[in-house]
């Protein structure tokens, strides 16, 4: 059974990486004055309006017609991370730099991770839905080597669904789900010390959030979505 199941998902991948290669991506447009919100010193931090809601929803659509698979974990009892969401991805050296030189690359020219500076973003690009009840439990997320010297060190999520730019929940209408119901929940929570909450970041459309990875990781967690769909773009800040 378990062959069966791998031979399925690297059909779905298969499918996902063809489908990739006949999509326009949006246009990503210069965002020349972008506003950095600290959560926690240079770790930790939002930008809002990254993505405009026409680029969001255009993510959303493609993503959609890529076709996403459930992502789910052997649960904490097993050592891992309860998880429970959607996911496709696609590698895409040419969006990633796009968006990296879109602005991501001036907020980063004063951040240095040992002695390196950041260059660029993973060129994997992961995609993320959670639907009602789903969620990914506290975890960490791992540095990942991508080769030529180049090492990732920050995670990046741009939501792509979300309330209000006051973070208000349940404001604006849910990008891609037919009801057209608001986002309800699916706060991203980290955490500190005696695990004391540090921030809890709203969903809100087109907003970036930045956060350190590897062995200087928070825990943190997607929470449940209680209403509408939550949807991720997801990538990483390499360093060399």
């Amino acid at each position: 059974m378990a062959e069966i199941g791998s031979k399925k998902r690297k059909m779905g991948e298969e499918r996902r990486k063809a489908n990739a290669k006949k999509t326009d991506w949006p246009l990503i447009k210069p965002k020349p004055n972008l506003q950095v919100t600290h959560l926690k010193d240079s770790h930790l931090f939002t930008v809002q309006n990254f993505f405009t809601s026409a680029e969001s929803k255009a993510f959303v659509k493609i993503a959609e017609s890529m076709g996403f698979t459930h992502q789910g974990s052997l649960g904490p009892t097993k050592g891992e991370a309860y998880r429970d969401n959607d996911r496709t991805s696609v590698n895409d050296p040419v969006l990633a730099y796009t968006i990296w030189q879109s602005g991501l690359n001036k907020l980063f020219s004063d951040i240095k991770i040992r002695g390196k500076v950041a260059v660029g973003l993973n060129p994997n690009i992961r995609f993320y839905r959670y639907k009602v009840g789903q969620r990914f439990g506290r975890h960490i997320d791992e540095s990942v080597d991508l080769g030529e010297g180049k090492r990732t060190h920050y995670t990046l999520l741009i939501y792509l669904s979300g309330g209000s730019k006051q973070k208000t929940k349940g404001v604006q209408s849910n990008v891609g789900d037919s009801s057209s119901e608001p986002l309800v929940g699916g706060e991203t929570v980290f955490y500190g010390s005696r695990n004391g909450i540090v921030a809890e970041v709203a969903p809100t459309e087109g907003m970036a959030l930045l956060h350190i990875h590897g062995d200087m990781c928070m825990l943190h967690e997607a929470r449940n979505v209680t209403k509408g769909i939550k949807y991720v773009f997801r990538s990483d800040v390499a360093f060399a």
